[in-house]
């Protein structure tokens, strides 16, 4: 297969011929939809630690010889458990790994994960970085967990996090990004931002993406979210909507100190069928807040082929230690776009059951669909 050798993302296609090869092996079969059409979705083991505090193994040691330093108890996530916020957790995941000298690797949180303000972070023995896998590691996968806004029951083969793998170097450069947007338009601006290999995306605070509505502020001091049931939970038992202010000035929104924010992009985006994208990090010298998670964007993603023709990027924002105020079309992230080792056979939304194509300003599966009284849906 042409995609195991090609520098670029490894499409779904490549990722079930690792499985098969051994470079991914797990203690169960995979699930049936586990292997997304750029990424695999992780799974949970049987057992939770609570910890003392995160940690990183550091060169030479493993992350079962700090556990022992750091375990507080344990949890048997076979019949669930509720993970409580504020507290640190760690999880071995079902996916071990023996990936090839040129093969490297890169996990994020699932996007429903994100949503909820759980902090996911990916652990490998060895480590000095979370999230990242170095080329032709070997080993086991840990998951570390501090629910933040939420408390949510998990349970053995919960997916909150998700791998990408990665051979060679396959970010674009600003010119390259430049041109496969006058040739895709991947954002839907009349003059884009272009730098450091990322292309900008500014905030909607004129209720663009819903109707009537900025966003959502996150309430404290809710009930459980169940992270395996999706449609299930009221939205304004966990959410507070946010009205746009019509007076006559630029849309504008003042986000409070360690208060958590769903908002959406101002600009539509698009993922071509031979590329895959990222939210990473904002920049802290624009100002007092960040995007609080990246995010990975799989191929299709927004494309008119597989039904996401005016997909937004969904953002979970965070203010730092003072009030910030934000307003309409102040970039907030960037998105870096990178090539694929071949197209996937299936793209994001095409059959896929996807639950964010199309979106606009959307919270995690686990809501039902929120109408306001403006119409919004």
């Amino acid at each position: 297969m042409a995609e195991l050798s090609k520098p670029g993302i490894l499409p779904a296609e490549a990722i079930s011929a690792l499985v098969t090869q051994g470079a991914i092996a797990t203690k169960r079969l995979l699930d049936a939809d586990q292997i997304q059409p750029a990424s695999l979705d992780l799974r949970l083991g049987r057992t939770a630690w609570r910890i003392r505090a995160s940690f990183l193994p550091g060169a030479g040691r493993t992350v079962k010889e700090r556990l022992s330093e750091l375990a507080l108890h344990e949890l048997d996530l076979g019949s669930g458990a509720v993970l409580e916020t504020g507290c640190v957790y760690l999880v071995k995941l079902f996916e071990h790994l023996k990936l090839p000298f040129d093969l490297a690797a890169a996990a994020n949180p699932k996007s429903s994960t994100g949503r909820l303000d759980v902090f996911v972070r990916v652990i490998t023995d060895g480590a000095r970085a979370f999230d990242t896998i170095p080329a032709g590691y070997s080993g086991p996968l840990y998951l570390e967990i501090s629910p933040r806004t939420f408390p949510i029951l998990v349970r053995t083969g919960s997916r909150l996090s998700q791998v990408r793998f990665r051979r060679g170097v396959a970010r674009l450069s600003d010119l390259e990004l430049l041109n496969l947007q006058e040739s895709e338009r991947l954002v839907d601006a009349a003059s884009p931002d272009v730098a450091a290999g990322g292309i900008a995306l500014g905030v909607d605070l004129a209720g663009e993406a819903l109707s009537g509505f900025q966003g959502f502020r996150a309430k404290r001091h809710t009930g459980v979210v169940d992270v395996d049931q999706p449609g299930d939970l009221e939205v304004e038992d966990f959410w507070e909507p946010i009205r746009v202010r019509r007076n006559g000035g630029t849309p504008s929104l003042v986000l409070d100190p360690d208060a958590f924010y769903i908002l959406a992009s101002r600009e539509a985006v698009h993922v071509p069928p031979d590329y895959a994208a990222e939210m990473v990090p904002f920049d802290p010298l624009v100002g007092e807040f960040r995007v609080h998670y990246a995010g990975f964007f799989d191929p299709g993603f927004g494309s008119a082929a597989a039904g996401g023709v005016g997909a937004r990027a969904v953002l979970e924002v965070r203010s730092r230690e003072v009030p910030f105020i934000l307003e309409h079309g102040q970039t907030v992230g960037r998105l870096v776009y990178e090539r694929m080792a071949g197209r996937p056979e299936r793209l994001y939304g095409a059959d896929l059951k996807s639950h964010y194509q199309g979106q606009g300003l959307k919270l995690s599966k686990h809501f039902k669909p929120f109408a306001g009284r403006d119409g919004g849906a």
